[in-house]
């Protein structure tokens, strides 16, 4: 059940990754909420080697393939605060068009990279495992509790989409944002490892028609 859960979501990105190219075509590679696409496609190789991992076997590939999960995790999941102070620039937040937020943005992205760099990713430690039908490798070093970057990423999400939803009405963005929140939170009777997944991919859509819908509207 979770290998075909886990194809579908990497087909769903693939689909939101086409879509986010033609969005850029209509509104030009300068938007700074274009970064959204480099969140996007590690996401479409996440979903994807948790879909084969199986078929490819437990060992030193398998192992590696998932490493690079980690990595690309960590380099740009970030990203997502610098499209959060995009989706306030472009609602004409005033306080968010002022280069002291710019520069805030940056060194609070910066430091939940720093975070998942030092906490996880440098001294990343794997081990095989098999859940739900699924083959892959997780990290023996994370630290206990909610990932601080994830924490880091989603506070930045969660405050653009308020500011969003009272200054322009659209509150699709606070939805997804909120949905994942309750995902994360609550735990799910379901015999499945992928439901964190179909949280996040319902986070990312709210994100990319966030910026469709932004996009329209300049």
């Amino acid at each position: 059940m979770d290998t075909l859960l886990y194809l579908l979501f990497a087909l769903a990105y693939l689909g939101l990754f086409i879509f986010m190219l033609l969005t850029i075509r209509r509104s030009g590679i300068a938007v700074l909420s274009n970064v959204l696409i480099l969140v996007i496609t590690p996401l479409i190789y996440d979903n994807t080697i948790l879909g084969i991992g199986k078929w490819i076997g437990e060992g030193a590939l398998l192992e590696n393939l998932n490493a690079a999960r980690f990595w690309l995790h960590a380099i740009f999941t970030p990203l997502l605060i610098i499209f959060s102070l995009d989706v306030l620039r472009r609602a004409r937040v005033n306080w968010a068009n002022t280069s002291a937020a710019l520069w805030i943005t940056v060194i609070y992205t910066l430091i939940a990279f720093a975070v998942e760099l030092v906490t996880v990713v440098l001294d990343l430690s794997l081990k095989a495992e098999t859940k739900y039908g699924i083959l892959s490798y997780s990290a023996t070093n994370s630290p206990s509790g909610p990932p601080i970057m994830i924490l880091m990423v989603t506070l930045a999400l969660l405050v653009a989409s308020i500011f969003l939803w009272k200054r322009t009405g659209w509150f699709w963005m606070f939805i997804g944002v909120a949905l994942m929140l309750v995902g994360s939170m609550i735990d799910i009777p379901i015999e499945s490892g992928a439901i964190t997944n179909a949280f996040e991919l319902i986070l990312l859509t709210s994100l990319v028609l966030t910026k469709n819908h932004q996009d329209k509207n300049e």
